[in-house]
């Protein structure tokens, strides 16, 4: 079975453009996680534009569901994981004022210091995600650096799907079989909606989780939450 985790990141958008708590981050985790959503995803970043680092403290007690913390490892991102202690940290490479993550990490060149990040993260019981692209030189380093799972950088299949599905989920297909036969669990990121999820899910059958947010708010716009979760359940319940 392959895990929906529903990224929040928009939701406190919403509220942060207004200021107050409407919308309450922590009533909308929890209300994905009855509408069906079996993970929650956030990515708090250092000038707090969306989640905030408070937002996290919140939720940790609350959550049922897998918490997944994403965010570059500074000081404070590894402070606030030894602090949570949350089912999931995805580290991802993005400088502090990227707009959203657009590329994964380069395994080679930065083997030495996610080694040492990966190791300093596992000692809390925390599993742990690397941000990757579908290149298969770089899943040998990350078997190296310990992590425990990669998650696949999916913009650029979700950029030529429209086009040529086919070519499009190519070199994802055989950088998964690579993963796997590294003993590397395997979750997808970004971009991903209601369009190309299922067509990724049957190219792939053994992904463990993908993490979903812009998307999936922009549909449940049109759709309502619980509804929106559940069409993006369906798309992974093959």
């Amino acid at each position: 079975m392959t895990k929906l985790s529903v990224n929040i990141n928009k939701i406190a958008t919403l509220r942060n453009a207004r200021g107050g708590n409407n919308p309450n981050v922590v009533k909308v985790a929890l209300d994905c996680e009855r509408f069906g959503a079996q993970g929650i995803t956030v990515h708090p970043r250092p000038d707090e534009r969306h989640i905030r680092y408070q937002d996290v403290l919140d939720l940790a007690p609350v959550l049922h569901t897998e918490f997944n913390i994403e965010g570059y490892p500074d000081k404070r991102y590894m402070e606030l994981i030894k602090k949570v202690k949350p089912i999931q940290a995805t580290l991802v490479p993005d400088p502090p004022d990227a707009i959203t993550s657009n590329s994964g990490w380069d395994t080679i060149t930065h083997q030495e210091f996610l080694k040492d990040i990966v190791a300093e993260l596992k000692e809390t019981g925390t599993r742990v995600s690397i941000f990757i692209n579908p290149d298969p030189k770089f899943f040998e380093p990350a078997k190296t650096i310990g992590t425990d799972r990669v998650e696949l950088y999916t913009e650029p299949y979700a950029t030529l799907y429209p086009t040529d599905k086919e070519k499009a989920v190519k070199p994802y297909v055989e950088v998964a079989h690579l993963a796997k036969e590294l003993g590397l669990g395997l979750n997808a990121g970004h971009d991903l909606d209601l369009h190309n999820l299922k067509f990724l899910k049957e190219s792939i059958p053994f992904l463990d989780e993908v993490s979903i947010g812009h998307a999936l708010v922009c549909d449940a716009l049109y759709y309502g939450l619980e509804n929106t979760i559940q069409m993006y359940r369906r798309q992974l319940d093959l």
